[in-house]
């Protein structure tokens, strides 16, 4: 509260006159005890962390880019890609579900259930991931004759980074679950790519050739060194809230919630990410680096809704826990407007600055400034729904999220698959981006019907509540 006082004695008057009632706004938000400035704050928090992370992973990118050029980049891209979904995937659903359960467990104190949870989800997480990781050399080392020679050794160090990769998406989760934004996000969107790069610069600078191989044994260090740090801060963090105790384990609750949540997300995690897959697939690497390249220049875009997202889960399990449904549907309302206006903001300085961004990857990377105006027309649409999954997935409608997915999904690849040997890399954009359309009806249509909400950019925010009511 000082702090924005003091800025803004630094003022003219009358600028000071204009921007006192937003000062005023967020200096509740930022000193307020309250749940709903909690999740603001939690939301202020995770989006300023993403717009860092987009900065570093930018300037990151265009370095490897420059040091690697297109057919080694896009080799490294397409393995990373690959590397992360599989990491995400392999958790099972677990690092969601402590999202889910312990703000629960939290309320009502129970104590035994939170360190029973936050270790068997850690476990679990390690166990899965490696027992993954070990198929996945397995199958590599069957099939290698059918994979082109230059993604073998890469594939075989990004498998290699699968267990830790889980463990980092668990600790995030816990720490999401106490909005503890700093410590959930910084691990990953910070610290990893920095010491990707950092790593990639030094081998390079002590004689390792340039290519994906380096690369992605830089990502494997880089993503050991931050996972077990984050494991001994969130480890400590836990210590000193809960202190010793007894552990209560309800894994087969857990899991019940774990497998729908799995899914869902899964279905999810696929879909904002089928499309690299497909032309990776399908194209060569220099056209999966140009696409990934005009993908990632749109990503702070995507921060403003997964910020949105990380600050509105406690929140909504937590309404709904409660059985406040006009609550509830006054705070949906709001995380949609926290979603499309940001995100059209964002998207359109993207565009005006798209041309020159490209050209820091390279000259030919240029070529991909359409991709990004068809992207973003893709996440406004899905902008204007805000977190509709995670209201869904938080008010125990899993089943049907997981459908909506399973829809959207099969639509994004089936239009990948038609356009991109047709269209190259703007069929791609065409069809994630027609996807992301799909998924929005979809979302929009669902949280209606099961919960009267009417989740929409442009809806007023008293016709949700009024709506809810109705239908109680």
């Amino acid at each position: 509260m000082a702090v924005i006082q003091s800025a803004e004695k630094l003022l003219p008057n009358r600028l000071r006159r204009k921007i006192a009632p937003f000062a005023a706004k967020l200096a509740i938000v930022l000193a307020g005890q309250t749940p709903r400035d909690s999740a603001q704050r939690m939301a202020l928090l995770a989006f300023a962390i993403r717009v860092v992370s987009a900065a570093i992973a930018f300037v990151s990118q265009v370095i490897m880019a420059r040091i690697m050029g297109e057919f080694e980049y896009g080799i490294f891209v397409f393995v990373w890609v690959l590397v992360v979904i599989f990491g995400n995937l392999s958790c099972l659903g677990f690092h969601s579900t402590v999202v889910r359960f312990l703000p629960h467990y939290s309320a009502s104190n129970a104590f035994a259930e939170i360190r029973g949870l936050t270790a068997t989800a850690r476990t679990f997480a390690l166990a899965s991931a490696t027992l993954l990781a070990a198929f996945g050399l397995f199958g590599v080392w069957l099939l290698g004759d059918r994979i082109e020679s230059y993604y073998v050794v890469p594939v075989y160090l990004g498998i290699f980074c699968l267990p830790m990769i889980a463990l980092g998406d668990v600790l995030e989760g816990t720490a999401r679950a106490h909005s503890w934004a700093v410590v959930a996000l910084s691990p990953t969107y910070i610290v990893r790519p920095l010491l990707i790069l950092l790593f990639l610069v030094a081998a390079v600078f002590l004689g390792a050739p340039h290519t994906a191989r380096t690369a992605m044994a830089a990502a494997l260090a880089a993503t050991y060194l931050t996972s077990v740090v984050q494991f001994f801060n969130v480890a400590l963090r836990l210590r000193r809230t809960y202190r010793r105790g007894p552990r209560r384990v309800e894994f087969g609750t857990w899991m019940r919630m774990a497998l729908p949540i799995f899914l869902i997300e899964g279905f999810g995690f696929l879909l904002t990410n089928s499309d690299v897959v497909v032309v990776g697939l399908v194209l060569d690497p220099e056209s999966v680096a140009i696409y990934f390249a005009a993908a990632k220049t749109m990503a702070l875009v995507h921060f403003v809704l997964f910020s949105v997202k990380a600050a509105a889960a406690p929140r909504f399990s937590a309404l709904y826990g409660q059985g406040d449904r006009t609550g509830l549907a006054a705070f949906a309302a709001e995380t949609v407007r926290w979603s499309f206006w940001p995100s059209l903001a964002v998207g359109l300085t993207m565009l005006v600055l798209g041309d020159f961004l490209l050209s820091l990857f390279g000259p030919a990377f240029t070529t991909g400034y359409g991709v990004m105006v068809i992207l973003l027309l893709g996440i406004l649409a899905k902008a204007a729904v805000g977190p509709g999954e995670v209201l869904l997935t938080m008010a125990g409608q899993q089943t049907l999220c997981m459908g909506l997915y399973a829809t959207a999904l099969a639509a994004n690849i089936g239009l990948n698959v038609a356009l991109i040997p047709a269209f190259g890399i703007a069929g791609a954009a065409i069809a994630t981006a027609g996807a992301m359309a799909i998924e929005a009806v979809l979302l929009f249509a669902a949280v209606r019907r099961t919960l009267g909400i009417t989740l929409f950019a442009f809806a007023a925010p008293s016709l949700a509540a009024a709506r809810q009511d109705r239908t109680d």
